[in-house]
């Protein structure tokens, strides 16, 4: 299947695309048609998702035109079992050299960004893939009861993923792995969201910043075993598993109360 690879650049929330060249990318080479295999060597980057090393939601990047790349694209590449896998340390090493010429503020690695000193700013950089890939398969089918809908699944797996340049912390290879991101079906479902569920959303981040923060302030052990215990991202992931397990038709205005309840009583047995 043929589809476009880019680099995509967020900047706040402001969206540029760049573009890396067409590319044929699959879940695995043996899905390539032998008659189109010689064609490759006409195309950008032809990346291949290679999990058999990764923990879920990470892969590798395998490269399989390296002969036909320029040099400059070489160096953000490494070997690796007789493959060649684009590095997302390296990347993120290239990306920050390049922007030190229009940008020398940002030249400090935060994660998957290039942050500033004050940390005010991030600077993200990923690839795109057009295609959902067989990893989150399962989610178009699984039991759930009217939201999302078959519309607003379509719409989603037409969107893709995306790669980010961060590893699974601590484990081997870190510095080669890339995230698979779905930040872009999370921002679709988050805009199908009605009036209460934003509420709530709300309501559990007002909640994670008013309480739980500050019983960090205080720098104690007992609050240094708080730290990371939430984010923001788990609320959403909590409101999205819910929202799948209740009938639209809850969340309305004149029921906030049970249904905040409802994601409160989730959140305290997903943490104790």
């Amino acid at each position: 299947m043929s589809i476009n690879y880019y680099f995509a650049v967020y900047e706040s929330e402001k969206d540029a695309l760049q573009d890396f060249g067409a590319a044929l990318v699959m879940d695995t080479e043996e899905t390539m048609p032998e008659s189109e295999k010689d064609a490759l060597q006409d195309c950008g980057v032809v990346l291949v998702m290679d999990t058999e090393e990764t923990q879920p939601c990470f892969t590798h990047l395998r490269v399989i035109n390296y002969n036909s790349l320029s040099s400059c694209i070489k160096q953000v590449m490494e070997q690796h079992q007789g493959h060649n896998l684009l590095s997302s340390e390296l990347y993120k090493a290239q990306l920050r050299k390049q922007l030190s010429l229009i940008r020398p503020d940002l030249n400090k690695i935060h994660g998957p960004c290039l942050s500033d000193k004050g940390d005010n700013m991030d600077f993200a950089s990923c690839l795109k893939c057009d295609k959902w890939v067989s990893q989150a398969q399962p989610w178009i089918s699984r039991s759930r009861l009217t939201w999302p809908s078959p519309e607003l699944i379509s719409k989603i797996t037409s969107c893709g993923v995306l790669f980010v340049p961060i590893g699974n912390k601590g484990s081997i290879n870190e510095n080669l792995q890339w995230r698979i991101s779905f930040s872009i079906a999370e921002k679709i479902l988050i805009y199908s969201f009605s009036h209460t569920q934003l509420l709530c959303y709300a309501l559990l981040k007002i909640l994670l910043k008013e309480i739980v923060e500050k019983e960090k302030v205080d720098g104690s052990e007992k609050d240094e075993d708080l730290k990371g215990l939430l984010c923001s991202y788990f609320l959403k992931t909590l409101l999205f598993w819910i929202s799948e397990e209740t009938d639209t038709s809850v969340w309305r205005p004149d029921n906030i109360i049970p249904c905040f309840t409802a994601c409160l009583q989730r959140l305290i047995y997903c943490i104790l």
